[in-house]
């Protein structure tokens, strides 16, 4: 929980709201755009104080509630309404109530603090927000600035020839050495994680029986990956390029059609390409600790996919096209803003047996009236059992994640 103060200051003079109809939230903002934002004279501004910063919050009715304002602050914290406590001189606020009636007039200061775990994304947004979630030591400190290549011998260019598997991991490399262009063909399985390579280039492309990749944890940007080449890769299946800072995937990566595995979590992306759709192959999506708040509708054609991992990213609702994935096993929805699941979730996934939903809005309550939970509640019941049998988990796995209400 943030360590917070509650500011006292003397309250302004109120004014009287004119006769109004109920209106939500959102009306309301809408009606400011279209007015440019005009002062009625009737509409609240205020500010929120929260980890050393001030939110300012505008052109706000005095009947919108306490929780309109907690939806509105979710997406500019990452705070869950639930996981969110506001206070107004000295008093804490009310989901239920209005504006009006908390007293809460315009110039307001209400300080928000933030229960632990509680939030979407990758945490709440700070006044000094870390820029990658994951951090990794810099093994030019650890190694010594003056080892930046690595010395590679007859003999072990002939044995990543002979066997395929080229490991470069932790070698504090500043650019993919000539020598593993050398192996062309021979090459199989590339380890190049935990670096400082900033260029994935067309040489790529000689690597024609290429079939894993690993470039986690490296300095690779947006324009820094040859696609071109990537996508002539045509025996390709695994591709993983987390805790880089990628932005965005272009729209060449839907031809990366037999690739089976694609990880790129703990990056900065904030949506995935519609071409997604064509990797029909593709069995495990792992996004998570991203920026993404909205899912393609075409992941109803990757209907290959056992495991989708999105936790931690800012999510508000999923398509109703997960119901077209009939394989898939494992999703992990986790600090996410989720407040439903798709209607057909459990009625369409008939293999699905795991579900994380650990720091949503999602209850028990929510579960049990959705269609088809009572099958996928005897499913992960018989499927935790048998692991309990043979000791392969502990009684953990039980918890799905969704809170009482």
């Amino acid at each position: 929980m943030n360590n917070l103060q509650i500011i006292h200051h003397r309250e302004l003079p109120r004014r009287r709201p004119t006769p109004r109809t109920h209106c939500n939230l959102r009306r309301e903002e809408m009606e400011s755009s279209v007015t440019g934002g005009e002062d009625t004279g009737a509409n609240i501004s205020l500010s929120v104080k929260f980890s050393g910063r001030t939110i300012p919050i505008t052109n706000l009715s005095p009947d919108s509630t306490i929780k309109d304002l907690k939806s509105l602050l979710q997406p500019l914290t990452n705070v869950l309404p639930r996981g969110q406590k506001l206070i107004c001189k000295g008093k804490l606020l009310v989901d239920g109530m209005t504006l009006e009636e908390s007293e809460v007039a315009n110039g307001s200061r209400i300080m928000l603090m933030a229960s632990q775990g509680l939030h979407q994304g990758d945490g709440p947004i700070l006044k000094q927000a870390p820029t990658r979630p994951i951090s990794r030591a810099n093994n030019a400190t650890t190694l010594g600035k003056e080892k930046t290549e690595v010395s590679v011998d007859k003999n072990r260019l002939d044995r990543w020839k002979a066997t395929g598997v080229i490991g470069l991991r932790d070698c504090n490399l500043r650019a993919i050495p000539d020598e593993v262009w050398a192996c062309g063909a021979s090459a199989r399985v590339i380890e190049l994680s935990n670096n400082a390579i900033p260029v994935v280039p067309a040489k790529i492309g000689c690597l024609s029986s290429l079939q894993k990749l690993f470039l986690s944890a490296n300095d690779i940007l947006d324009n820094s990956i040859n696609w071109e080449a990537l996508v002539s890769l045509k025996f390709l299946t695994v591709l993983s390029l987390d805790q880089n800072h990628l932005t965005t995937l272009p729209p060449a990566f839907g031809l990366l059609t037999s690739l089976k595995q694609f990880h790129v979590a703990n990056n900065k992306l904030s949506s995935l390409p519609n071409e997604i759709g064509l990797l029909t192959k593709l069995e495990v999506l792992k996004v998570n600790n991203n920026r993404i708040s909205t899912m393609p509708t075409c992941i109803r054609d990757c209907v290959g996919l056992i495991e989708i991992d999105v936790s931690s990213n800012l999510l508000s609702e999923l398509p109703e096209t997960f119901g077209n994935l009939h394989n898939l096993k494992s999703l992990c929805l986790s600090n996410n803003g989720l407040k439903s699941l798709p209607s057909t979730l459990f009625k369409k996934c008939l293999q699905l047996t795991t579900l994380d939903l650990h720091n949503t809005e999602i209850t028990m309550d929510v579960l049990r009236q959705t269609e088809g939970w009572e099958s996928f509640d005897e499913r992960r019941r018989l499927k935790h059992q048998k692991q309990l049998d043979f000791r392969v988990v502990n009684s953990g796995a039980f918890d799905e994640g969704a809170d009482k209400s």
